[in-house]
């Protein structure tokens, strides 16, 4: 596997796959051809089919500017090796047309050119399995095996990721009125913490998680800067998972620095072994996988075990096998937003169940991982982020009546 450094990212919303994947391959296809007279762009699957309400078009224009560039949409025409395929072109000085470049947005903001490119694994280990029978010879935590594989320099990095999640959360916070798009969808995160300050403290968890998952959504789907985590669309579970176990057991940061680093190790294993892309999997790949994360995290906060940590991550993607992948109007705002904050409760949930069992179990992480992938390709397209079926389609049928 590879380091948790290629999913944790940093960047614009509202989709990793629809916005930093086609950016990142817009730049690099830009150094490559520095005198271009115009650019040509051509979006297949998915990618074509959300990419106006995911602002892809808005972020490949801007990756290109000053130099012109013309789009093309082919949403019923996916490439071969991923439903987010692009193509690449560039108009010479002389007006010839260069080599075309196919190039795929994976997920998580990753792009890849459909051929595995052998790299050196920072992971040896592949499974859950292989990881827990490394912690139980060696006494270690997740976290130090993350440590022992990535090196001393990762606490630097995640603690800068630390820093942009909790950035997200108080713009989200900060901000009112409606989200753009033309759903009318208001935002909710500051009438949620505000009415969560005003009861009880022992009712207060489900107002907060909501509320900070609610910030972190909210703002990515304006466009604003988040945390893959693993995704864009799934960005706001983790962060509010860890800021209300930091406030409620008044956590030092090297305790949520190494609940990130748990976080990343079991998205690590889902992507590596399945996918977290939205338009390959459904849901269940970004939200199922962030809930997963999220669980393993707060079950390692609050004393869990090495296998109560699977146990954790294992049922918080579990219970969203089969969630499908139909965001209304292309955007990411319904059903994407709420399901962050429900998340965010469920992992709660995963993480406080496997504390009340000694972590023993009958499906093991690695199994739900493989079936994840299973029902991710045997849903029909129109379940994987095309917005042509499900919600989207209700609700596109009922606006034309």
């Amino acid at each position: 596997m590879q380091s948790i450094r290629e999913l944790f990212r940093i960047g614009n919303g509202p989709s990793s796959s629809h916005t930093m994947g086609p950016r990142r391959a817009a730049e690099l296809f830009k150094r490559k051809f520095p005198e271009a007279k115009e650019f040509r762009v051509s979006l297949y699957g998915s990618l074509a089919a959300t990419g106006k309400g995911h602002l892809t078009d808005r972020t490949i224009v801007e990756a290109f500017s000053p130099i012109p560039v013309h789009i093309t949409w082919n949403p019923s025409q996916p490439l071969p090796y991923h439903p987010n395929g692009m193509e690449f072109a560039a108009v010479l000085p002389d007006g010839t047309l260069s080599t075309g470049w196919q190039v795929y947005s994976i997920g998580g903001g990753a792009i890849s050119e459909g051929v595995p490119v052998e790299t050196s694994p920072i992971y040896q280990a592949r499974s859950f399995r292989e990881i827990l029978e490394h912690c139980e010879v060696t006494g270690q935590s997740i976290w130090e095996y993350v440590q022992d594989c990535e090196g001393q320099n990762i606490w630097k990095f995640l603690s800068e990721i630390w820093q942009a999640m909790q950035s997200a959360i108080e713009r989200g916070l900060a901000n009112e009125g409606v989200l753009p798009g033309g759903l009318g969808v208001p935002r909710k995160a500051l009438s949620f913490y505000r009415k969560t300050t005003n009861i009880d403290r022992p009712y207060q968890r489900a107002g907060l998680l909501s509320s900070y998952a609610l910030a972190v959504s909210e703002e990515n789907s304006t466009g604003g800067v988040v945390v893959t985590s693993p995704t864009c669309g799934s960005c706001g579970v983790l962060p509010s998972v860890l800021r209300y176990l930091q406030e409620t057991y008044n956590c030092q940061e090297n305790s949520i620095l190494h609940a990130l680093a748990t976080a990343g190790l079991i998205g690590n294993l889902i992507k590596t072994n399945a996918s977290i892309s939205g338009a390959q999997v459904g849901c269940q790949g970004e939200v199922g996988a962030a809930c997963a994360m999220a669980a393993g995290a707060a079950a390692q906060i609050m004393g869990g075990t090495v296998r109560q940590v699977e146990y954790a991550a294992e049922m918080g993607l579990e219970h969203h096998l089969g969630l499908t992948c139909d965001p209304v109007l292309g955007l990411v705002q319904i059903p994407c937003i709420e399901r962050n904050a429900f998340a965010a409760n469920k992992a709660m949930t995963c993480a406080e169940y496997s504390l009340f069992t000694d972590g023993f179990h009958r499906i093991p992480f690695d199994e739900v991982v493989s079936v994840l992938l299973e029902t991710g390709n045997n849903l029909p397209s129109l379940y994987r982020e095309t917005s042509s079926g499900g919600l989207a389609k209700a609700y596109q049928l009922r606006i034309t009546e």
